[in-house]
């Protein structure tokens, strides 16, 4: 695999929470990669024209081109598969995959929409979220692109008072179910960390505000971004969360950072 390796490519969004799932998966199994970030809607060509899907993350080994955080997990699960998260057991194994798939399709929608209706009500911060490693020329340009970005933005993410309602809804309860959840260890499938930790873990945290260099909101933060926060503080849920990053999550950033052009 050390051809592969050297010429694996993850093409994402920094702070995205379905992003992180994959960076938590690499790094986990200590997998080397570059990371290559773009800029949420100018992104659209060149990630349509890459694997022909509009979103990330898209990971690139050699000229296999695997897109989508469950199934970049799978095959990095088949090609790289110590430490594991898929459990052993098979009954246990689908529970953990079920579980993913609850994240994926219902709770990270939701903390996006939820997270997106306070960010867009910050465009200079979100340009710092999202470009941050970009030339300055193009961080100007981003931030002079906010105008025509965001009504697009809200009307891809359905945010909306209706949707925002339900959205908030949902993060609440899926906070309930990790907390309610957790075994004696604290896992929520079995007695050790899997694909069902990892993803209610990652996707879960841009509300609980993990200690990870990954997707710890930058400093200074907007006081709404700091509201937001503090909405969901002090659920056992948050406080799962971060427990899981803590005992879990590489602390390591990797220096192998581009831009996209």
């Amino acid at each position: 695999m050390s051809d592969d390796n050297e010429r694996l490519e993850l093409h994402q969004f920094p702070y995205s929470h379905y992003n992180e799932k994959v960076r938590w998966a690499l790094d986990f199994k200590n997998v080397p990669h570059r990371r290559i970030s773009y800029l949420p809607g100018p992104h659209m060509t060149a990630i349509r024209k890459l694997a022909g899907t509009s979103a990330t993350p898209v990971l690139r080994v050699g000229g296999v081109v695997v897109a989508g955080s469950a199934e970049i997990i799978d095959v990095l699960e088949g090609q790289y598969p110590e430490p594991p998260l898929y459990p052993a057991d098979p009954v246990q194994r689908r529970a953990a995959l079920d579980l993913q798939a609850y994240f994926d399709e219902e709770v990270a929608p939701a903390v996006r929409r939820a997270l997106f209706a306070e960010l867009l009500a910050e465009p200079a911060y979100l340009c710092r979220l999202f470009a941050s490693e970009k030339p300055l020329l193009t961080r100007l340009a981003y931030r002079a692109m906010q105008p025509a970005i965001r009504p697009v933005m809200r009307h891809m993410m359905q945010i909306d008072s209706e949707h925002l309602g339900t959205a908030r809804h949902t993060i609440r309860a899926a906070l309930d179910r990790v907390a309610t959840q957790a075994g004696p260890g604290g896992y929520l499938i079995g007695d050790s960390f899997s694909i069902a930790d990892l993803a209610a873990a990652a996707l879960l945290a841009p509300a609980c505000g993990p200690s990870h260099p990954d997707m710890e909101l930058p400093r200074p933060r907007p006081a709404r971004i700091e509201a937001w926060l503090a909405e969901w503080a002090d659920h056992p849920g948050t406080l799962w969360v971060r427990s899981i990053y803590a005992k879990h999550r590489p602390h390591r950033v990797l220096p192998l950072r581009v831009a996209a052009d």
